[in-house]
């Protein structure tokens, strides 16, 4: 059996360890980078470097940003008064092309799941409370993922804010259990969003 260049095969074990993406999908990919011109191949190396020596987490949302705080927490235009609590960055992504809510937003960068050793403390939790008792945030928007560990944070996060003044409600269930926002079209996360209901 012929084998493969040192590098290729370091290449191919990289890109399977890519989510969704197993032994013959990684085979493709580096396949196809060989084919391409070299300019797009090192387009897509200095894009990856790029992301990870410029991202990081807002020191207020932890969304992602290039700067100490994300575009969106830094436009004036937008409520102050509405917080929209989402598992990950990409369900955030999910809630502004469906383009029907104008408030902020906390990334919580995950969502407690005990079966995988996963804590509150492991979250952003302690950060949304804080924020939360020193802000003037009249709403918080429960947009965590309709599944059985998604509704655990959102109740244990409510739990912690019961003292707090302020109005908690959740996305309605045009959601259905067990689906994942990021998947959902925007039509129903624009009614979810419209139709949301008291926590």
């Amino acid at each position: 059996m012929a084998e493969l260049a040192e590098s290729v095969t370091n290449m191919i074990g990289e890109l399977s360890k890519l989510p969704g993406i197993g032994r013959k999908s990684a085979e493709r990919l580096a396949y196809h980078l060989l084919r391409v011109n070299k300019s797009e191949a090192l387009a897509l190396a200095d894009s990856i470097r790029n992301v990870r020596e410029n991202v990081r987490y807002c020191s207020v949302c932890y969304n992602l940003s290039e700067q100490e705080t994300c575009l969106i927490c830094n436009d004036v235009r937008r409520d102050q008064h509405m917080l929209c609590v989402v598992e990950q960055p990409r369900d955030l992504m999910s809630l502004e092309d469906a383009g029907v809510y104008n408030g902020l937003y906390h990334v919580l960068l995950g969502r407690v799941a005990p079966l995988e050793g996963i804590g509150p403390e492991q979250l952003t939790i302690n950060a949304l409370v804080d924020r939360v008792r020193n802000g003037e945030v009249g709403e918080i928007i429960m947009a965590t993922n309709p599944t059985v560990e998604g509704d655990g944070t959102a109740l244990h996060i409510t739990n912690l804010l019961g003292d707090c003044d302020v109005e908690i409600t959740r996305l309605a269930r045009g959601i259905t259990t067990g689906s994942i926002l990021e998947f959902t079209n925007k039509e129903i996360l624009a009614d979810a969003m419209s139709g949301r209901q008291k926590y």
